[in-house]
């Protein structure tokens, strides 16, 4: 008999998982990593959730601060989007491709490369392999959150045509947009 996931019991145990990486959780119901390679799997939740991390304090950073020209008065991120100057969507845009490439050589071209890692820690987090197993696992999992606050974010920007922290001011933090009583 196959072991049970320890994520869903209901399913069985992948196998094509390392249960050495970081943050293992033994979940792959669709059969990711048996059609794709683990490492490449892994690098994309590792960019994914680290972009995601950098969204949710973008997202919420311009109800606090923001810079005092016009451009920049729009504290709900989904309207602000269509006031930022085409050739600054084309500088992001840029700077995302130079990362890609980046990313693509070190993954396609690259021996023995590890998912995430850069060679850039300039805090010395990684120090150890006991705090670079903690610390790795620790950007795994505020990832994976990340990546579904910031889907909530903007799906209730959308909804209430509000900032968060103005949803929050207001009460309006339920998925249909009436104030909690």
């Amino acid at each position: 008999t196959m072991k049970a996931s320890a994520s869903v019991p209901f399913l069985d145990s992948v196998k094509t998982l390392d249960p050495n990486a970081p943050a293992f959780a033994d979940f792959d119901p669709l059969g990711f990593s048996s059609m794709y390679d683990l490492k490449f799997l892994q690098e994309a939740e590792i960019k994914h959730g680290r972009i995601c991390m950098l969204a949710v304090l973008g997202w919420v950073f311009p109800e606090f601060l923001h810079l005092p020209a016009d451009v920049f008065s729009n504290t709900n991120p989904l309207a602000a989007f269509n006031q930022v100057p085409k050739a600054g969507l084309i500088q992001i845009l840029l700077f995302v491709a130079a990362c890609e490439a980046i990313s693509f050589e070190k993954i396609y071209y690259t021996e023995n490369w590890k998912p995430g890692v850069y060679g850039f820690d300039p805090l010395n987090l990684g120090k150890t392999d006991k705090s670079l197993k903690w610390y790795s696992a620790a950007e795994i999992k505020n990832g994976r959150l990340a990546m579904i606050a910031i889907g909530g974010f903007i799906h209730q920007s959308l909804l209430t045509k509000l900032g968060v922290i103005a949803q929050l001011k207001a009460g309006l933090f339920t998925p249909t947009g009436y104030p909690v009583s």
